[in-house]
This record gives structure tokens, sequence and C-alpha cells, in this order.
């Protein structure tokens, strides 16, 4: 068995190129977890947008139904939050 000792350029490009690797095979790791924590997230806003959403609904409903009973017992009229009045339309 003989042994050749490389030129140090040979060397040098050697040494770049497993290190452009150990950078690329690195980053790639990075973006991968990167990618599985924004999957995660999108699916986690999903889930909060579906829940908003029927959130939105049930107050919708809950609203109605708070209208209608003070219709019945006050008649049509508007309302005033601020100083809690409510006005008859004649």
């Amino acid at each position: 068995m003989s042994i050749i000792k490389l030129q140090e350029e040979e060397i040098t490009k050697l040494k770049d190129i497993q290190s452009k690797n150990n950078e690329i095979v690195f980053n790639l790791g990075i973006l991968d977890l990167d990618i599985n924590a924004l999957e995660i997230n999108i699916e986690s806003l999903k889930e909060r947008r579906k829940n908003l959403r029927n959130d939105f609904e049930n107050l919708l409903k809950e609203q109605k139904v708070n209208a209608k009973d003070l219709t019945e017992k006050y008649g049509d009229g508007n309302i005033d939050l601020e100083t809690g009045e409510f006005t008859a339309v004649e």
C-alpha cells in the first residue's frame, strides 16, 4: 500500500466542500424543524379560526334571542347603552 500526500489546494478544496455540505445539511435540518413548527401553527390557527367562527355564530343567536325578549317586553324602539334608556318607536 502506497501513501500519496495530496496537494494543499486539493485538501483545501475537499475541506471547503465538506464544510459547505455540513452547512447545507444543518440548514435543511433547521428548515425541516421550521416547516414542522409552521404546519403545527397553521393547524392551531385553523382551529382557533373555527372556534371563533362558532363563538360568533353563537353570539349572533344570543343577540337574536335577547333582541326578541326585549322587543316582547318593551316593544319596538332603541336602546342607548350608555344611559340604559329605551326610547319607544312611535
